[in-house]
């Protein structure tokens, strides 16, 4: 998508409204001071932060749609097309190992699972599929992959155990990483980003292809925002009907977690391309827009930031810890100062990413 004008408004917008919530969760001014919808689900079950990582990833799909449409023709397309993904992917995955050293760069606690090692996973393989194949392929191998997981994950017992359990460290995915995930895991004995749990994650992506080629089709406009919200509910109502059999779970990214939030991904975007695209109200949208046009680099630059704000000693305290004790001494209730240090640590990083926008700079990592 080279030409900014042929850019789908909406689904900037929801990139930036995506990143924007996930530097919000992620940052807090204190872990011992959050509401409980700014938490991840401890296990079974779902939370609004639980969305976030999904829907990166649907968005992912969609974007590889929208950009890679039309650069298939011509000898040779195919493997020049090989060749800048794998080097992307490449790097994201690197640059997610990367981040995950700092500050110390202990070479012995490498994490090798993460949240950009999986995307970086999930743009490649998603995007050998789309050069590949055509979207009912691209739908049954998503139909496969969530029926797979879920028949491998009730049905195989973790070995050594001798039976099926979902419990943290001692299901099938989590003995699949401990014996196959090199480096340190996130949770000692088990990572929520994970080899095996990749494989329904690239399902999600599909899911956004899906959607990007809903999006291209010749059809009205308006049509395509209803077909994107009626799937949008079937799939939310698909993915509650399977969590009676297989719960929903993020460190998991069980079949009925990628149903529930990709049929909450569609509605949004849906929804956000007839108000945005079809109806013209772009009124409010300039900050989102700003925020998924260099999204990657925003995320990036908050987990550097966030040393300058968490880790850097200001006297005794770092400024976090140093914002959190004004403000309740202020008479700020604990969890509300908290979540106001997430929401200025949110304005910090758009400055950065106001410039770029404002330069025509948009970074493609």
């Amino acid at each position: 998508m080279a030409n900014k004008s042929k850019r789908l408004i909406s689904l900037d917008a929801l990139r930036g409204i995506t990143i924007a919530a996930m530097i919000l969760v992620n940052f807090p001014g204190s872990w011992d001071h959050v509401f409980p919808p700014l938490h991840h689900a401890h296990w079974n079950g779902i939370t609004p932060t639980d969305f976030i990582f999904p829907f990166f990833l649907f968005i992912v799909g969609v974007s590889i749609v929208m950009a890679y449409s039309g650069r298939l023709d011509g000898p040779g397309a195919k493997g020049s097309m090989y060749r800048k993904v794998f080097f992307r992917g490449a790097k994201i995955f690197l640059l997610g190992i990367l981040l995950g050293m700092i500050p110390a760069f202990d070479f012995s606690a490498i994490r090798v699972a993460g949240v950009l090692q999986r995307i970086a996973v999930v743009f490649v393989v998603c995007t050998i599929l789309f050069i590949n194949l055509g979207w009912k392929r691209q739908a049954y191998l998503a139909l496969i992959l969530l029926v797979g997981y879920w028949l491998a994950m009730t049905l195989i017992p973790t070995p050594g155990l001798g039976e099926v359990v979902l419990e943290p460290g001692r299901n099938l995915a989590a003995w699949i990483d401990q014996q196959l995930l090199p480096g340190k895991m996130w949770q000692g004995d088990w990572d929520p980003e994970g080899l095996f749990s990749t494989f329904p994650a690239v399902a999600t992506g599909i899911l956004g292809m899906l959607a990007g080629q809903l999006l291209k089709c010749n059809l009205k406009d308006t049509d395509k925002a209803n077909n994107l919200m009626i799937v949008g509910l079937i799939l939310t109502l698909w993915g509650v009907g399977w969590a009676w059999f297989f719960p929903i779970n993020k460190n998991l990214w069980t079949s009925s977690f990628v149903l529930v939030t990709g049929g909450v991904a569609f509605s949004f975007l849906g929804a956000l391309y007839y108000w945005i695209d079809i109806k013209g109200h772009k009124q409010g949208t300039r900050p989102w827009v700003i925020f998924g046009s260099n999204a990657i680099t925003v995320y990036v630059l908050a987990d550097l930031l966030s040393l300058v704000f968490y880790q850097l000693p200001l006297g005794e305290k770092s400024i976090s810890e140093h914002f959190m004790h004004g403000a309740i001494h202020l008479g700020m209730m604990d969890k509300i100062a908290s979540m106001v240090f997430a929401m200025c640590f949110v304005a910090i990083n758009y400055i950065p990413a106001w410039l770029l926008y404002r330069k025509g700079v948009f970074i493609k990592l």
